[in-house]
């Protein structure tokens, strides 16, 4: 016992140590533990004597993360961004999968390895991207909505994928897999909905009193559920997943969150250091296709969902910075041929060797997604070949070049929303610009003014009347876009108002810097129009009535438009 408490001591103090020197190159911790396995691992100090400990620990670590996801599943983001979402991801896993498969091919793999290779290059990851998107204020952005929708897609395909795997049973013929499988998942989450929709909740409710009682019951759930998926013939990965699944519509999903995440947080650790600890890269025989699969993933994923969103009218700009959240495999492809491992599909060589990829695209894509913006301006020119002219949003762009326009609006968002009704109520001649054409379409229908476009073209900046303007406003939270707009419109404008939205201080007084007269700070509004509100109403609890009733009246039409406060830890 005291042999592995101190293994486990030295495991986790080099992962500090590396998750430490991670942290200030700004890389995922996801890379630090990996390395920290093939420290501690035979391929150096060889440290790790209790296998099966560390392997036990990681397979717990395994559950937990899949019951996280499931937990915090969010399908109401697919109705936010409907078909380009679902089109884009499983058009992606599909292109990526056989373009994959035919190059693990062609250096000799065989059929069964080369297929577990080329669908784990199709999994991007959605924690990361989640955290790298949140880092950067993105999360809400038009692109960044369609990123976690089509990631979305992913894990469910990722979801199918592992069950049937988890199902196989060698000597069994495809069809008949197919169909046992189908018909025992099916059998299975159903029992599960009924126990959930008709026992789980209501106990639930009895439960969550104790907050510790609230903690020990969702343990339980996962591990109940994920013994019963391996007792079916299922992993215990994706009993844990169901089990997630099975709680995120309770109202204490979020409290359940909290509980467990530092649970997933130490033991997915283990999982990552056990798999590093296990790696046995040939250098010499698997270097070069690990090397060209990872440039695949680098480069061929982003192309692939840059052609499929530009299908869909999007300018190029969303589906450049939506590209570049694939760029790397995720947590699901390292479980993924890890199963394939234990059930004897896969050598330990190209488990390692997917490894390696993970680590080379996850470093890579980390620096490209937070560097997006940069080299979108340095590659703009040469991406018109995946933005195709949308006719009939152009069409429906509904805009007098002649007109004297008082106020142009760029970007037609939750912010926008609101001084759209505000200017409409004062007569303003207005004109709203948005590069997303379903917006373009609900503006349209209601005979707003409009024109679809991206306010960093500064082709489109030159069409629009901004000299004849009184007052600009930008609800866009991009900092290099607003600063470039800001900067262009001093250029034709000088006398005109310039209101630009920022989310941070620093952002914001650096706008105020480069000539923007107010500057919309969301995160500190909120207070101050309950300030006003409180000395303008004092204790008048009529008035704060009739108030209330209006805010409810205009949060059901904000509903009915889509429009959420951001999550900012939307699959954590």
């Amino acid at each position: 016992m005291e042999s592995i408490f101190l293994e486990l001591s030295i495991v986790i103090a080099i992962a500090l140590i590396l998750a430490f020197l991670m942290k200030l190159i700004r890389q995922p911790l996801i890379i630090a533990y990996i390395f920290s396995g093939i420290v501690v691992g035979p391929m150096f100090l060889n440290l790790v004597k209790s296998q099966d400990t560390l392997v036990a620990f990681s397979q717990m670590g395994i559950a937990f993360l899949l019951f996280m996801l499931g937990l915090n599943l969010n399908l109401e983001v697919l109705k936010e961004v409907g078909l380009v979402a679902f089109i884009t991801g499983i058009g992606q896993v599909l292109f990526t999968s056989v373009i994959g498969y035919l190059i693990a091919i062609s250096f000799g793999f065989s059929s069964l390895s080369a297929i577990y290779i080329s669908v784990a290059l199709t999994f991007s990851s959605t924690i990361i991207i989640v955290k790298l998107l949140s880092d950067k204020n993105d999360l809400d952005t038009l692109y960044g909505r369609i990123s976690i929708g089509f990631l979305i897609v992913q894990d469910i395909v990722a979801i199918f994928i592992l069950m049937f795997l988890s199902g196989y049973v060698s000597g069994v013929s495809i069809p008949s897999l197919l169909t046992t499988t189908f018909l025992k998942g099916i059998g299975f989450i159903l029992i599960l909905f009924i126990i959930t929709r008709y026992i789980l909740y209501r106990l639930l409710h009895n439960i969550a009193k104790s907050k510790e009682l609230l903690f020990l019951f969702a343990i339980t759930w996962c591990f109940v559920i994920s013994v019963a998926s391996s007792y079916l013939g299922f992993s215990i990965e994706i009993g844990a997943l169901l089990a997630g699944i099975s709680l995120a519509s309770s109202p204490f999903h979020y409290e359940i969150s909290r509980k467990i995440r530092p649970l997933r947080d130490f033991f997915i650790i283990l999982f990552f250091v056990a798999l590093g600890s296990q790696m046995t890269f040939s250098i010499t025989s698997l270097m070069v296709p690990a090397i060209v699969l990872s440039v695949f993933v680098l480069i061929g994923n982003p192309l692939i969902v840059m052609t499929l969103i530009g299908l869909f009218g999007y300018k190029k700009r969303t589906g450049f910075l939506a590209g570049l959240t694939v760029a790397q495999i995720s947590e699901f492809s390292l479980i993924l041929v890890a199963l394939g491992l234990k059930l004897g599909h896969l050598s330990p060589e190209i488990v390692s060797m997917v490894t390696v990829i993970g680590i080379i695209t996850i470093t890579g894509s980390t620096y490209m997604i937070l560097k997006g913006n940069h080299l979108y301006n340095s590659l703009s020119k040469y991406l018109g070949i995946f933005e195709r002219k949308n006719t009939e949003i152009e069409e429906l762009s509904y805009h007098n070049k002649k007109e004297k326009y008082e106020v142009i609006l760029f970007g037609y968002n939750r912010t926008g929303y609101s001084l759209v009704g505000k200017l409409q109520k004062m007569k303003k001649k207005l004109l709203v610009v948005d590069f997303n054409p379903d917006i373009i379409k609900r503006l349209a229908k209601e005979n707003i003014h409009c024109k679809y476009g991206d306010a960093s073209d500064t082709e489109l900046l030159d069409e629009l009347p901004l000299n004849k303007a009184h007052m600009v406003i930008s609800t866009i939270i991009d900092t290099e876009v607003n600063l470039q707009l800001v900067n262009k419109i001093k250029e034709i404008n000088k006398k005109v108002i310039i209101i630009i939205k920022a989310n941070q201080i620093d952002e914001a007084l650096e706008l105020y810097d480069a000539g923007a007269n107010y500057v919309i700070l969301p995160h500190f509004l909120g207070g101050e129009h309950a300030s006003l509100l409180i000395e303008k109403y004092r204790g008048n609890i009529g008035k704060f009535l009739k108030v209330k009733l209006n805010h409810i009246e205009e949060l059901k039409k904000r509903k009915e438009f889509g429009h959420e406060h951001p999550k900012h830890e939307r699959h954590h």
